[in-house]
């Protein structure tokens, strides 16, 4: 371990990290939105997850999408960049994590739907946008309630 990594991990819980998140709203041919019931908060997100070092955004929402859903995106577009005051949360653990999301969309993949519930979530289904579940994460609303409202892409907010 260098010296940086070790530095930066002495910091947790002391500053404020910041992360890049990727995600992709996968639309079927329905026209509906496949969401994640994840297990630690039991709420409904878009599958994705943190960039690791060295990854492009489209590998990261590539391998995201693969590991928490079993079906593998084709030709990702970007729908959005999100920042505010929205992505600062602060875990159970006391650490404190400033989020940005990088949100692709695409209408094609391929695969296998994981239809049992694993270590990161509890259940995968697609929504209609005048179905969409009450329980959604709030740190993901905002990029899924502006795909429900048709906004045009790439939104930057």
């Amino acid at each position: 371990m260098n010296d940086y990594v070790k530095t930066m991990r002495a910091m947790i819980g002391k500053e404020t990290l910041l992360t890049i998140g990727c995600g992709c709203i996968l639309e079927d041919d329905r026209g509906r939105i496949l969401l994640q019931k994840r297990r630690d908060l039991s709420l409904w997100v878009i599958p994705g997850g943190i960039m690791e070092i060295g990854e492009t955004f489209l590998e990261a929402v590539i391998r995201e999408v693969k590991e928490e859903t079993g079906l593998t995106v084709l030709r990702p577009q970007l729908f959005g960049i999100y920042s505010g005051p929205e992505g600062l949360t602060e875990y159970h653990n006391g650490d404190k994590v400033f989020s940005v999301q990088i949100i692709f969309y695409s209408k094609e993949y391929e695969g296998t739907l994981k239809q049992t519930a694993d270590e990161e979530s509890l259940a995968h289904a697609f929504f209609h946008k005048q179905e969409l579940p009450d329980s959604i994460n709030p740190h993901q609303a905002r990029f899924i309630l502006d795909w429900a409202r048709g906004e045009k892409t790439p939104v930057i907010r």
